[in-house]
């Protein structure tokens, strides 16, 4: 589960994010990440207790995906490999989320069939590659 200020749920914000940010797609995922501008305006909440300030991370799973059941989890395991990458860029300084960053995860309708491992590895990709502009 991500924590509160890394969710995004303004309409405007994910519009944003995927009309003036980059985009990198790979085989199972779309990724939009706006660096910077996109939500610094819009506050993040309180931190709580252990949490650390970053990217606000927002997905679009679509009917061409499967049935409610299939998206659920597809949207499952995309939050929970956004989460993996994260932490894993948190902990060892490999990923620099500029303040104010949003990021928005499109699935496409591969990441229902696709394992744990693959969509941490596209997210992972997708993101390095939007932010080494």
């Amino acid at each position: 589960m991500l924590a509160p200020q890394h969710r995004l749920r303004s309409t405007a914000l994910f519009g944003q994010t995927i009309r003036k940010g980059r985009k990198k797609g790979s085989r199972t995922v779309v990724v939009h990440v706006l660096a910077g501008g996109g939500g610094a305006e819009e506050l993040p909440l309180p931190l709580q207790e252990g949490a650390t300030a970053g990217p606000r991370m927002g997905l679009v799973v679509s009917k061409a995906v499967g049935n409610a059941v299939t998206r659920h989890n597809t949207s499952r395991k995309l939050r929970h490999a956004f989460r993996a990458v994260l932490d894993e860029g948190l902990q060892e300084g490999s990923l620099e989320f500029p303040v104010g960053t949003t990021v928005v995860i499109r699935a496409l309708p591969k990441s229902a069939t696709a394992s744990f491992e693959e969509l941490v590895g596209d997210v992972r990709s997708c993101i390095r590659r939007a932010l080494a502009r």
